[in-house]
This record gives C-alpha cells, structure tokens and sequence, in this order.
C-alpha cells in the first residue's frame, strides 16, 4: 500500500513538473516585429490598430518639420494629407472599413491664439474623418478647433470647443495660449453631440469608442492637474471610474467591446510619475502594477480577449512595452527576437488578433519609429516551453533610452490626452 501511494505520489510531482512550465509559457506567445518606416522624416508612432490589421499613426515628413496622419495596409503607409496646414495626427483605432479620425490643421490662424494641434503654428485645428483618399472636417460646438477616433460603425469620440472661455486655463496661469472650454463629444452621421464632464469640471476628452456606443476619457480643469477623472460614458451619461488615491493623472484610454475599460490612475503621492495602468470592469478597477524595478505604467490599449498593452515606467522614464494577459504583465521585448533591432517603448494598442501596435526605437540610429508586433503561430504551447527550456524567452537587457527620447516620451503623455497645450510634463 504504501509502495502504491509513493508510486502514485511521484506520478503526481512528475505530472506537475512536466505541466507547469506548459501552464507558465503558454502565455508567452512569440512575436515577429515589422518596423512601419515613416513618411520620409525620423519619426513616426503607430497608435491603432483593428482588426484586419490596418494602422493609423502620424509620421513626420522630410525634414522633420511637418508630421502627417497615416494608414498603414499591407506594408503601405499612406499620407491622409492635411486640411490645408502643415500638418495633421491620429491618436485611435481605424474603424473596420479604414476609416480614420483624427485632427488636422487648416491655414487658417487661430483667433484666439490658440494651438490645439500643439505643433506651434497657432492653426485651427479641426477634427477630421478620412475614408477613401477624402478627409472631412466635423464641426465643433461653437469654438475653433477639435480632434476625434473612430469605431466600425463611423461614430467617433473627440473634442470639440465650445464658444466659452475657461477661465481655468488663463494663459498666466497655465503657461499655454488655450482659452475656450473644451468639452469631450461623440460625433454620429456627421452630427455633433456633448457629453456631461464630472460636476463642476470644464475640460474634458473622450479618447475611445467601442462597437457600442460607449465611449470613455477623462474629464478636469484646464488648469494642472488637469486629470481628475476616468469616465465612462454610456447613454449620455458619465460614471466616474474611480482612482488610486490621487487626483491627478486619472484617465481612461480604451474600452472593448465587453465594457472592459483601461487606462491610468493617480497613486497617493500625487507627483508626475505617481500613476499606475488600470484595469476597470464589473465596477470594480484593479491596480495592474509595473514591471519589476519601475514606478509607473499605463495601459493604453485592450482586445476582445481582455489582453491589456501599454508601458512600464522608471524613475528616469525608461518606458518599455507590456502586454498582460491571464494576469502576468510581461516585458515585450522578452517575447521578441533577441537579435531584434528595435527596442520597444510603448505598446498602444491591440485587436483581436493579438497583433500589437505602439512605438519603438531603432537601436542603431536612436530613431523612433511604429512597429507591428504579430504573433508567429510557428510557436505554440509545446514550442514556447522549448524555448523557455533554452532560454530564449528571458529578459533582455533594460535599455536606457537617450534623453532626448525621454523627453519626447514626456510629451508624448501629454499629447495621449490629446489636449498638448493643456498639459505639459515637466522636463
């Protein structure tokens, strides 16, 4: 008897050891990494993806003085041009037709002053859908200028000004030259409508829309700290998702199809860096932590899956790429080729596929570019515990990214809310 329970005893310590490293790889899916190029300039940043693959981004031009709105197909990025400006953005998720949204600057100079685009020309800058080689303008309520995304189904959710000043951001006090409220929307058929900020609040920004309708974003006071609340909103109405303990730096910037919402929360501390990714559903939000050794993460895009991208912050905002599924948060970067000549900063998004869109740096130039991250079927379960088992899923080095990038990742905060002039981290 005692001879059957030893017996089946090791049976069982075998049956674990051989399983658990299948349980703890198969969520490392391998990667292949595509760099997207640019539109001639230095720069370019991927910050949608749908579900057929498509893309849509902004890129600078030669020169780098200028940057376009793009649509990446099939290894083509095509120039969605401008509005008669120099230049133009996309921020969000190309609808299933490849329809985009997104801001674009006309030649026509503010009146107020005001640099909504946040290029430094002090244009109007309206939002715009483009389908087909067309960009459209939509209207704003009232105001100067707007920026909007796009879901399948040609609702988009933005900003748009309304004919009011703020007096919350007076150039003074804000160090920026926007004057008029800026109330976040959703534009149907062409048509323009408002929604509700948090009580008392006169700024505020809806970064996404699902299949539904419900959109999400955040809503504040132009002056800093402008983010005050994560919102929800559903049949016109705001839900206010909560936070960590901070009242700045609470945003949402995606929702999927299941009503699950991601984005960032202010911790206690309530400093520049004090904000952890979040991941809010059933009425509940969950912390997702950081990489090991980082004190910040947002997380910026989520599929049909659940699979939550985005990125891990250090002190020193050294940010690399995360995907988290089945509750691990993982470094990108360990899940690609070793050999690869990209680094990745920041994942953005993610569709149902599982293909993976953000930015990344060219580790021989320092340039940064968009990339495509697609899952190589060629490594299953079986394949991927191989690999574990040869080390090759390990970490890579952290690499520490050059202060002119860290720079541009700062602003590249900012401009996420897509309200550059309203707030800019500090140097």
């Amino acid at each position: 008897m005692k001879t059957r329970i030893a017996t089946f005893a090791i049976a069982i310590s075998l049956l674990v050891a051989l399983t658990l490293p299948l349980q703890l790889t198969a969520q490392h899916t391998r990667y292949t990494v595509t760099d997207l190029g640019t539109l001639g300039g230095t720069f370019s940043d991927a910050t949608g993806i749908n579900n057929r693959g498509s893309m849509e981004g902004h890129s600078t031009l030669p020169g780098d003085t200028a940057q376009h709105a793009f649509l990446w197909q099939n290894g083509v990025m095509t120039d969605l041009g401008t509005l008669g400006g120099p230049n133009s953005m996309a921020d969000a998720r190309p609808g299933e037709s490849d329809k985009v949204g997104g801001r674009a600057e006309t030649s026509t100079p503010d009146p107020l002053g005001e640099d909504f685009c946040g290029s430094g020309t002090n244009l109007i800058c309206l939002p715009f859908l483009w389908q087909k080689g067309v960009m459209t303008p939509l209207p704003t309520l009232g105001g100067n200028n707007g920026a909007e995304g796009v879901n399948s189904r040609g609702q988009a959710a933005g900003i748009a000004e309304i004919a009011t000043p703020d007096p919350t951001c007076e150039p003074s006090i804000t160090g920026n030259p926007q004057v008029l409220q800026i109330r976040p929307v959703i534009w149907r058929n062409g048509n323009v409508q408002e929604l509700p900020t948090f009580a008392g609040e006169t700024v505020g920004a809806a970064l996404a829309i699902n299949e539904i309708g419900q959109a999400v974003g955040f809503s504040g006071l132009c002056i800093e700290p402008l983010l005050h609340h994560a919102l929800l909103w559903q049949n016109g109405r705001a839900t206010d998702l909560g936070n960590f303990g901070g009242t700045m730096h609470n945003a949402a910037f995606d929702i999927n199809n299941q009503g699950q919402v991601v984005g960032l929360s202010g911790l206690p501390a309530n400093t520049d860096l004090s904000f952890h990714a979040f991941l809010w559903q059933n009425g509940a939000m969950t912390d997702l932590g950081t990489l090991p050794g980082d004190i910040a993460s947002v997380a910026d895009g989520i599929n049909s899956k659940g699979q939550v991208v985005g990125g891990s912050l250090d002190i020193n905002v050294n940010d690399r790429a995360f995907l988290r599924q089945n509750g691990v948060m993982t470094d990108l970067n360990t899940l690609i080729p070793n050999g690869s000549p990209l680094f990745l900063i920041e994942a953005f998004t993610i569709n149902s596929r599982g293909q993976i869109a953000g930015i990344a740096m060219q580790i021989s130039t320092g340039e940064i570019h968009g990339f495509l991250a697609t899952p190589s079927h060629g490594h299953g379960t079986g394949e991927s515990a191989a690999l574990a088992a040869r080390g090759e899923i390990s970490e890579r080095p952290k690499v520490v990214l050059p202060e002119n990038v860290r720079k541009m990742l700062r602003q590249r905060l900012a401009r996420r809310y897509r309200i550059p002039g309203l707030w800019t981290p500090k140097d």
